[in-house]
């Protein structure tokens, strides 16, 4: 096993202070000084609330549900793993059942946390809990959906044929299906 780097001394934050808000989002301004004396302003997105999971549901059969929903950040849909909000007092795990019963018509006899993914962290706070599903049954829970969200089940596989989809754009998404692939590889 490697032996871990030692970690450069963080910046000092002289200043910080909110400079936007939305209903979703909040950005502050953080005035900071680095150990060599240079001093520079940073901005960064804030989370809020619990968190996030993000679900890898794997059939019996090692294929995949996948979910095609909607993205205002592309103005398009898109075929990606189901997600979303940890409510407050939820457990992860919780989170990531509830979430894959409200999305793609699943619960899960198995959920197993794989690893917390920061989605920028060069200016945002936001991450998302990785969470391996499987064991699943059919069961769906109403959604927070606008419209119905179309669920189709690929081979696992084939996930390089997968994820070089034109419709398979997220991030988050191709890394959770090649992290799961691994982990289950290794850990059965």
């Amino acid at each position: 096993m490697k032996k871990k780097p030692s970690m450069p001394t963080k910046p000092e934050i002289l200043k910080r202070h909110t400079v936007a808000r939305s209903r979703l989002f909040r950005a502050d301004e953080l005035h900071l000084r680095f150990s060599n004396g240079e001093e520079r302003i940073y901005e960064k997105l804030c989370k809020g609330g619990p968190g996030a999971v993000l679900i890898i549901p794997v059939l019996d059969d090692n294929r995949v549900v996948m979910i095609r929903e909607y993205a205002a950040g592309i103005h398009d849909y898109h075929l990606a793993l189901p997600k979303g909000a940890i409510d407050q007092g939820e457990s992860l795990l919780d989170a990531a059942n509830r979430e894959l019963k409200e999305e793609a018509g699943y619960g899960a006899g198995r959920l197993e946390f794989l690893k917390r993914f920061d989605l920028s962290p060069a200016y945002m706070e936001h991450g998302i809990n990785v969470v391996l599903a499987r064991d699943l049954y059919p069961e769906r829970l109403p959604g927070d959906e606008p419209e119905p969200i179309e669920v189709e089940v690929w081979d696992f596989d084939d996930l390089l044929t997968l994820v070089m989809q034109e419709d398979v754009s997220e991030g988050r998404t191709i890394a959770a299906l090649f992290l799961a692939r691994e982990w289950m590889q290794k850990h059965g």
